[in-house]
């Protein structure tokens, strides 16, 4: 599995920008209710863990989380918004719980799944699904969950692992809360230690995920505020955004909710010019040419 965070970032060398392609079920003509399962392979390869000197998790210590420590647990979330909102909210979803957990357990999947959602409802990150998972996919300093830019996503996923991780997404878009992952927002895989890592609060460890909450204000209720309202990219879209993921450590450090650093909000549409009227050159209502004011009289004789 592939760590949440940019946890490889120092060591990753980011391929270069290639050209972005809808996806099948969003070209016109190429859709129709059920179509992502005609994408499908039966069997994935395995993922594999990206090389480097990375530092290992101290596995003793890891043994010590036999609690988690929540702090509070997320608020429910509910899909808004149009019919296709909630389409390619789910379509999003599932595919970070797949790509990012296929060989999970059910909690395993409902945790990562529990951490996108914590992010879209966090001021630092996003306010849709698909804003999250793909969120800095075309950048050089890297994204957020690398399946969306390390070519995982050439590959189809099994039809069994999509059906369960799309069954879990449909869950979790309903309102159920993963409550043991709590207000997480990052996680990692045993086997990497990313810079932030110490920076964090350790939640707790869910098959081969380590999660992990923001500490202070930055972690607490109040930062998770963020009210969703729809308004879901497609995919393509999404991809191509160039929006810069938030530094964990920074935000840790963060003493005041005003010193968490916030998503811009997109500036609203403007109006559309209103067109100047055209002086046109006919009679107005009422008035007869001179030539034509007596048609239609007797003629007058001597």
């Amino acid at each position: 599995m592939i760590a949440a965070e940019t946890a490889l970032q120092p060591v990753i060398e980011q391929a270069p920008a290639q050209a972005i392609e809808p996806m099948p079920f969003e070209t016109a003509g190429g859709n129709f209710p059920g179509s992502a399962f005609y994408y499908l392979e039966d069997t994935p390869p395995a993922l594999g863990i990206s090389s480097g000197d990375i530092s290992q998790p101290d596995t003793a210590e890891l043994a010590l989380l036999e609690s988690p420590e929540l702090g509070s647990v997320a608020a429910s979330f509910v899909a808004r918004g149009s019919d296709r909102d909630v389409a390619r909210a789910q379509e999003c979803l599932t595919m970070a719980i797949y790509y990012e957990a296929a060989s999970e357990s059910d909690a395993g999947q409902r945790a990562v799944a529990q951490v996108v959602l914590n992010r879209v409802a966090h001021s630092a990150w996003p306010s849709t699904v698909c804003g999250v998972v793909y969120q800095g996919s075309t950048r050089q300093t890297g994204c957020q969950f690398t399946f969306t830019c390390d070519g995982s996503l050439a590959r189809r996923p099994s039809r069994g692992g999509w059906e369960r991780a799309g069954r879990i997404a449909r869950s979790a878009l309903a309102g159920s809360v993963y409550a043991p992952v709590g207000l997480s927002t990052h996680y990692h895989t045993l086997a990497v230690s990313p810079y932030w890592a110490p920076s964090l609060a350790r939640t707790t460890v869910i098959g081969a995920h380590i999660f992990y909450r923001l500490p202070g204000v930055a972690g607490s209720a109040g930062a998770f505020d963020t009210a969703y309202r729809g308004g879901e990219p497609a995919a393509a879209s999404a991809r191509s955004a160039s929006i810069a993921a938030p530094d964990p450590v920074a935000m840790a450090e963060a003493d005041t909710l005003a010193e968490v650093p916030g998503i811009a909000a997109p500036p609203p549409p403007s109006a559309a010019p209103s067109a100047a009227p055209v002086q046109d050159r006919l009679p107005q209502s009422g008035d007869v040419r001179e030539e034509y004011r007596n048609a239609g009289r007797w003629i007058e004789r001597d």
